[in-house]
């Protein structure tokens, strides 16, 4: 009898303790369904492997966005060179009257 209350008590502990790790977090999961998708039907005509295909998929994708998502942040963050200086626009010069 003593134990199972001790259990109980400790069972609750535990779950009071960790419930706020269960905290829904935004997934990180950018290039990998339209990666999954190209893998899936890739690795459908090779040889029925969709489900390989579709993780490796996945995989590239997700690799190929973030690298593209780096490149554009570096694009945004260089500096931009200044622009060139106007020219002045030359001083007509009047014909000689006829």
């Amino acid at each position: 009898m003593q134990i199972t209350r001790r259990m109980i008590g400790a069972t609750a502990a535990l779950s009071l303790g960790l419930f706020p790790m269960l905290d829904a977090a935004p997934a990180q999961a950018v290039g990998c369904i339209t990666g999954a998708a190209a893998g899936a039907v890739a690795g459908h005509y090779a040889h029925h492997h969709a489900i390989l295909g579709a993780i490796g998929g996945c995989i590239a994708g997700h690799h190929l966005k973030v690298v593209q998502r780096r490149k554009a942040a570096a694009a945004a963050a260089a500096p931009k060179p200044p622009a060139p200086a106007p020219t002045p626009a030359p001083t007509p010069t009047p014909s000689p009257a006829q």
